[in-house]
């Protein structure tokens, strides 16, 4: 019982699997929280063993964000590592978005990750040197686009939570914003048609790397932000995109 503890939301599918994956592999007992799929969660725990315990948590709802924490800081202690990376999209042209697909996406992408620090950080705050929160954004956080004004100002305001929350928890806890661009998951592959050979060329096109990137990729980037080459870094954010949009 003397490995870290690190917390990953949406930690069983896509990119948060990469990241939980990872985690592991670094030497951390890592508690991967979800929210319905028992199956993909049942696959990756199967996959990484007893050094990841999956937890059915849905992070928009704060008593169930309070509840699993309780639990993961009884069994485990405080984590050293917290990855706020769970996530929903409900795309709808903003005159046809109602209440419902603005709040689902709110309290998912943006309250969630403001649930879960508020359950963990005073814990971590104990956790020793190295403490570090990454938060999970996206490029339109930054670069709106069409029928996602919901998502969109999710990840704007995951943006600007992680300022104010690497101003008032440092310098015990470092707290970053890691931003992937065009990610090889099934999510995209769909969203995008990227079964389809000319519509694989055409993002492409657009990625000075000429290439659509890999969850490993994204993982890279959270070695780093949790690792000593960070030590200096809160407040950030770490684009992932191969180019894509640079600003």
């Amino acid at each position: 019982m003397t490995q870290p503890v690190a917390v990953v939301s949406g930690g069983t599918r896509g990119i948060g699997l990469a990241l939980s994956r990872r985690l592991v592999k670094l030497g951390h007992r890592t508690v991967a929280l979800y929210r319905s799929d028992d199956a993909a969660a049942a696959a990756a725990a199967a996959e990484l063993g007893p050094m990841l315990r999956a937890v059915r948590a849905d992070v928009a709802d704060p008593d169930a964000v309070a509840a699993a924490a309780a639990g993961v800081l009884a069994e485990h202690g405080p984590p050293l590592v917290l990855v706020n990376n769970a996530g929903v999209n409900v795309d709808r042209p903003f005159l046809e978005m109602g209440v419902p697909e603005w709040r689902r996406v709110i309290d998912t992408n943006l309250s969630g990750a403001f649930y879960l620090t508020r359950a963990f950080a005073p814990a971590m705050l104990t956790a020793g040197p190295g403490a570090a929160i990454v938060n999970v954004g996206a490029t339109t956080g930054i670069r709106p686009r069409r029928d996602g004004v919901n998502y969109c100002a999710s990840k704007a305001g995951l943006l600007q939570l992680t300022k104010c929350l690497a101003v008032e928890l440092a310098p015990r806890i470092r707290v970053n914003c890691l931003i992937p661009g065009m990610t090889e998951t099934d999510e995209l592959t769909a969203r995008y048609r990227l079964h389809d050979p000319a519509a694989l060329a055409a993002v492409v096109a657009g990625i000075p790397q000429a290439r659509i990137g890999t969850t490993d990729d994204v993982a890279d980037a959270l070695e780093f932000l949790v690792g000593q080459g960070s030590a200096y870094m809160t407040g950030q954010k770490l684009v992932v995109d191969g180019g894509q949009f640079m600003w």
